[in-house]
């Protein structure tokens, strides 16, 4: 029984990566012609990740799984909502304060003190914006923070 549970939740992972990556090629083409990197490379990469990872546990399952208790259920859920909320947020937030919010509520979910979580999140937040907006020339929405 234990090896159908991690081929069913391969197979779901499976799932929402050919969802994950169609919704990537959706993208629209940027001003100025296709670029060998877009805006769509980062979700694309991140979809043939998971969809090898999920193959994986599909063709290789664990032979001693176990389904967790519902206290890890919970905890599933609330990252679940706060990863929808993160997506809902991110245009009229901005990338670094709604990272800020979605690092530091899952650090914090995970045992780190609030202070010290939120913070992680801010700089979480900060260096990949940087990153992105700088050195690949993939601009993130400053939301809140943009200056008019």
């Amino acid at each position: 029984m234990s090896k159908f549970n991690d081929r069913v939740f391969g197979l779901v992972m499976l799932v929402i990566a050919v969802a994950y990556y169609y919704g990537a090629t959706q993208f629209p083409v940027p001003f100025g012609g296709s670029e060998a990197v877009g805006p769509e490379t980062f979700p694309k990469l991140l979809a043939a990740i998971l969809a090898i990872c999920s193959l994986y546990m599909i063709v290789k399952p664990d032979p001693d799984n176990h389904w967790p208790v519902a206290r890890t259920f919970l905890e599933l859920g609330i990252a679940v909502v706060v990863l929808i909320a993160y997506a809902l947020l991110l245009e009229p937030l901005g990338f670094i304060l709604s990272t800020m919010l979605a690092v530091g509520t899952l650090c914090w979910r995970m045992g780190a003190r609030p202070v010290k979580a939120y913070l992680t999140g801010l700089i979480s937040g900060v260096v990949v914006f940087v990153l992105f907006t700088y050195g690949l020339e993939l601009p993130l929405p400053l939301g809140l923070l943009e200056i008019h």
